[in-house]
C-alpha cells in the first residue's frame, strides 16, 4: 500500500496553548506532544511549519510579572526577553528527536517589499527542502500597530499562502466551531465542514486569553484568508496535538500503488488479506477527532496577486465606477476616466483599496459624485500620488500632461499591479484593532 502524498502543513499555536494563563509556565506536556506530532509528520514525508506565539508570556514568567503591561515599550522588551527562551525551549525539545529547527521572525514590513517577500518564500522553501522545521513568530520586539499582522492567526494564514501549504491547523481551546456557545447551550451543534465562510453562522464568543490577542473571530478571519489562497484550514483542540495526524490520515487515506487496483485475487495471495472485493470496498474509513474544516477556494489567489492583497498595508482608497470595475475584471488597466474619488494620503507605488461605487450624473447635495457605501473589490499599486489622482480623476489619459505638467503613465495603475478579491464580501487583512 502506498502512503498519503507528501503535504505541506502549517500548525499555529496560540500563547494560551503553550503557556499557562495564570503561572505563565510553559506547558511542557503539550509542547512535547506537539514536537512528537511534528516529527512524526516529518518522518511520514510531510513538510511542517510551526507558527508559535508565547514570547511575551514566557517573558512575563522570566521577569516574575503577573500580567501583560499596557506600555508598548515594556511589552516589546518582554517579547525580546521571552523570544530567546521560547526558541531555546523549542530547540531543546526537538533536539531530543534529532530534528533541526529554524527561527523566522516577521513583521508586515518584512513582506511589504516584493523582493523581501520573495526572499522570505525562498528561505521557507530552502529550509523545508533541507528537512528543517521552521518556527515562525511575529517580531513583537519591533512591531507596532502600523506594521503588525494583527495576530498570529493572520500571520499563520499568510505563511500558509506564501508556501502554498496544503493544510493550516489553527489550534485552540475547543474542539471545533459550534452554532451556539456549548458552555451555556447544551443543544449546541458542532460545525464540521464549512464550504462557504460568507454564510457561516457560528458562535465566536471566545475572545482569547489574557496573554494573547486572538480569539475565535480572528481564526475565522484567518480561515477566510487562507482558503482564498487554496489552503484547507482546520480548527481543532490544542491540548491534543495528536488530532493533527488523525485528521491528516482521515483526509488523506492510503491507496494501492499507482496503476494497480486491489482485487479479490490479490487478497487470496496472503491469508490475512483474504477478503472479497466487496469487503474491501466497505472497509471503514478511519474516524477523525472532532474538528471544523474550511474547504479551500476552487480558484485560489496566489503569488503576486495574494501579495498585493495581503502583503501590503493600504494607505488610502480609490473609488471607481462600474465601467472601470468591469474593464479591470477584463484585464484592462485603471485609467483616470474611471476614477470617481480618492481618499487618504499616499505616494506613488503605494498600495490603495479599490472601492466600487455608483457614479452620479450630477453632484449630490454633499458635493460627492457617487452614492452608497461602496464595496471594496481589490487592491492596487498606483502610479500617481493621492494629490495627483485627485487632479486627474474623471479625465482622459491624454489630458494628464496638461493638468500635471507631466505624464508618467496613461494608467493610474497597471493591470499587473491590481488584484481582486473573489467575492464582494472579501477576505479581510485585519488590523490590531479587530
Amino acid at each position: 500500500m502506498k502512503g498519503p502524498k507528501p503535504l505541506t502543513i502549517v500548525i499555529k499555536l496560540g500563547t494560551s496553548s503553550i503557556v499557562d494563563e495564570k503561572t505563565h509556565e510553559p506547558l511542557l506536556s503539550v509542547l512535547t506532544l506537539i514536537v512528537e506530532t511534528a516529527v512524526k509528520l516529518h518522518k511520514d514525508g510531510h513538510k511542517v511549519i510551526i507558527v508559535s506565539s508565547g514570547a511575551i508570556g514566557v517573558g512575563l514568567r522570566r521577569m516574575d510579572l503577573d500580567k501583560r503591561p499596557k506600555h508598548l515599550p515594556r511589552v516589546q522588551a518582554l517579547a525580546a526577553i521571552g523570544q530567546s527562551r521560547l526558541i531555546g525551549l523549542w530547540d531543546s525539545l526537538f533536539a531530543h528527536l534529532r530534528q533541526p529547527i529554524a527561527q523566522i521572525l516577521l513583521t508586515r514590513n518584512d513582506i511589504a517589499d516584493r523582493t523581501q517577500y520573495l526572499n522570505a518564500c525562498n528561505t521557507f522553501s530552502e529550509l523545508l527542502d533541507m528537512g528543517v522545521i521552521p518556527i515562525v513568530n511575529e517580531n513583537d520586539t519591533i512591531a507596532v500597530t502600523e506594521i503588525k499582522f494583527g495576530d498570529n492567526d493572520t500571520l499563520s494564514a499568510i505563511t500558509a499562502a506564501m508556501i502554498h501549504a496544503d493544510y493550516l491547523f489553527l489550534m485552540t481551546d475547543v474542539d471545533c466551531l459550534y452554532d451556539k456557545n456549548p458552555r451555556t447551550n447544551p443543544d449546541a451543534k458542532a460545525i464540521e465542514v464549512v464550504e462557504d465562510i460568507e454564510i457561516l453562522h457560528a458562535d465566536v464568543s471566545s475572545a482569547g486569553s489574557t496573554l494573547g490577542t486572538g480569539g475565535m473571530s480572528t481564526k475565522i478571519v484567518a480561515a477566510r484568508l487562507a482558503t482564498s489562497a487554496g489552503v484547507t484550514t482546520v480548527i481543532t483542540r490544542s491540548s491534543n496535538p495528536g488530532n493533527i495526524a488523525s485528521i491528516i490520515r482521515y483526509l488523506q487515506p492510503t491507496s494501492p500503488p499507482s496503476g494497480k487496483t486491489m482485487t479479490s485475487a490479490d487478497a487470496t495471495l496472503d491469508e490475512p488479506l483474504a477478503r472479497s472485493t466487496a469487503e474491501l470496498k466497505v472497509e471503514e474509513k478511519p474516524k477523525a477527532p472532532l474538528h471544523t474544516r474550511f474547504l479551500p477556494s476552487d480558484s485560489p489567489i496566489r503569488d503576486r496577486y495574494f501579495w498585493l492583497l495581503h502583503g501590503l498595508a493600504p494607505h488610502g482608497s480609490v473609488y471607481i465606477d462600474a465601467g472601470a470595475h468591469r474593464a479591470l475584471t477584463q484585464k484592462a488597466g485603471l485609467l483616470p476616466v474611471g476614477i470617481v474619488d480618492v481618499e487618504g494620503t499616499f505616494a506613488q507605488q503605494e498600495a490603495v483599496r479599490l472601492v466600487a461605487v455608483e457614479r452620479l450624473p450630477n453632484l449630490s447635495a454633499t458635493g460627492k459624485k457617487w452614492e452608497g457605501p461602496g464595496v471594496e473589490v481589490g487592491r492596487a499599486l498606483v502610479n500617481y500620488s493621492s494629490g495627483e489622482i485627485a487632479r486627474i480623476k474623471g479625465v482622459r489619459s491624454s489630458e494628464i500632461h496638461g493638468l500635471l505638467g507631466y505624464a508618467d503613465s496613461e494608467y493610474v495603475a497597471l493591470r499587473e499591479n491590481i488584484s481582486f478579491f473573489r467575492k464582494a464580501s472579501r477576505p479581510v487583512t485585519p488590523s490590531l484593532d479587530l
